[in-house]
């Protein structure tokens, strides 16, 4: 079969990528090796309960934004979505909250209140933060390539009138002055917003990445799942080809050298006339399908080093009575303030994420819950020589989060029910994503930062593992970014 573009994977970057160039005109096919579209991101269903895998935390979906932008392309219309304020609260050890909210005078009361210590330094961090995240954003809208300049903090430190040193320091360099509290509470969001605390996140990264929850956060009728959904229909629906259940082996090369196509499990053959596209992770992307025999030196070494977290997923049914109990739907709940030692995302913080009331997920009478914790990836296949291994990690790792859970979020009581849970092992077994790893790298590849081009002119890569930032938003920003390169 002959196409102009091969897509090859269905997770939110690809399946983004070849919506907006089938409806462009161009001729694509997607290759899926699941029988369902949406890769990590696909929903989780299990005695009657329908469970989003991801945080909940949409962001950008304004008028205007990137994902008003791309489905004002697109033959289908968007999910329903609703926005939420506060976006999310943030739960300290002590069991005081803070909402990451859109009124100003609410948030800094907040902060106020519960750093006392420090109030007029972390009413100033904050501020200065959201001043060069506006700044930046309202320069980024005649940005030529939005998404270039979103994957480079040298770029992004133009954009402002104080480029000189930001580019350099980090998020930690602007907390001088501070409280040990108020850091803990900077880290434990950005470490779930772009899994790095400040000691490694770049200040302007960090700007970007605090400001963005307070300017919209939505709620997603289906989650993630639903938008893959939406997004695979626009494709069909523009001419365009899917094909799940369609592994894929490699690419395959003319006698130059020379990427024109991908080579299936099966033994048949697609060819790709102007682009080959990988929504798979950076590390496979190479490893298997560029093939590492064809992978520069350099490269090869520097992707060996690169990683990314692995993520613990507890799915719950809790019942409505303890829902209606929360300060919100979303709680990022601080475990340990970890005063002797650097911030360990590891043993100190996890995600709650409650289904909406008007989005029936769950038996009557109930909700469902997503809850995530960061693990190392390594330790989940290291030394697991069978099944039982496993399942015995799992079980120790839910005994010890159990109790931490209970503390943090005491509405949920007795009554909540845990219905499955998701390893780094669940998550390779599903996707065969190296490890088990999701989200971002913040890591440069060869001295650069890494983005949708790859060693070969043809063949680009989108995803989760190439956006800079651990969201939704960076994907579909990146995919955007790449149709509109494949096409002009």
């Amino acid at each position: 079969m002959n196409y102009e573009v091969v897509v090859v994977g269905a997770g939110i970057g690809g399946l983004t990528v070849a919506a907006l160039l089938a409806a462009r005109g161009l001729d694509v096919c997607l290759l899926e090796r699941e029988s369902q579209p949406g890769g990590c991101v696909a929903s989780v269903e299990k005695f009657g309960y329908r469970f989003d895998p991801g945080l909940g935390l949409y962001a950008l979906w304004e008028p205007g934004e990137i994902h008003d932008r791309i489905f004002s392309e697109l033959p289908v219309a968007p999910p329903e979505v609703r926005r939420r304020d506060p976006g999310y609260c943030v739960r300290l050890p002590d069991q005081s909250e803070i909402p990451v909210t859109a009124n100003t005078e609410q948030f800094e009361a907040a902060l106020r209140k519960t750093f006392p210590e420090c109030a007029d330094q972390a009413i100033r961090f904050y501020r200065e933060s959201a001043r060069l995240s506006n700044r930046i954003r309202n320069e980024l809208q005649n940005a030529p390539d939005v998404a270039t300049v979103l994957q480079d903090d040298s770029q992004l430190s133009k954009l402002t009138e104080k480029s000189e040193g930001l580019t350099s320091q980090t998020a930690s360099q602007h907390l001088a002055g501070t409280s040990l509290r108020f850091r803990r509470f900077v880290d434990v969001q950005l470490q779930l917003l772009t899994q790095a605390g400040s000691d490694h996140c770049s200040y302007l990264r960090s700007c970007l990445a605090l400001t963005v929850p307070r300017q919209g956060v939505f709620s997603v009728a289906g989650g993630a799942a639903a938008l893959a959904e939406r997004l695979a229909e626009s494709i069909k629906a523009s001419g365009g080809r899917i094909r799940l259940d369609t592994p894929v082996l490699r690419l395959a090369y003319d006698t130059a050298g020379q990427a024109i196509g991908v080579d299936l499990l099966s033994g048949e053959r697609v060819h790709a006339s102007r682009a080959i596209v990988s929504n798979l992770t950076v590390w496979d992307t190479y490893g298997k399908l560029i093939g590492l025999n064809r992978t520069p030196l350099e490269t090869r070494k520097q992707i060996g080093s690169l990683r990314s977290w692995g993520v613990y997923l507890l799915y719950l049914g809790v019942e409505e009575e303890s829902a209606s109990k929360l300060s919100a739907s979303h709680l990022l709940a601080l475990t340990d303030w970890q005063e002797d030692q650097r911030f360990d995302p590891e043993t100190a913080q996890l995600m709650f994420a409650l289904a909406p009331d008007w989005d029936p997920s769950a038996p009557s009478g109930r909700r469902a819950a997503t809850i995530q914790m960061f693990t190392d990836v390594d330790e989940w296949f290291t030394f697991h020589e069978s099944e039982e291994q496993h399942e015995e990690k799992d079980q120790a790792l839910l005994e010890t989060w159990w109790p931490r859970i209970q503390a943090a979020i005491p509405e949920l009581g007795d009554s909540s029910e845990l219905i499955e849970t998701s390893t780094p092992r669940t998550i390779y077994d599903s996707t065969r994503r190296k490890l088990g790893m999701v989200g971002a790298i913040t890591e440069p590849l060869n001295g650069e930062t890494i983005g949708s081009s790859t060693s070969l002119p043809n063949v680009f890569m989108v995803g989760d593992t190439v956006a800079r930032g651990a969201s939704i938003a960076c994907v579909s920003q990146l995919a955007f970014a790449l149709a509109n390169r494949l096409t002009q």
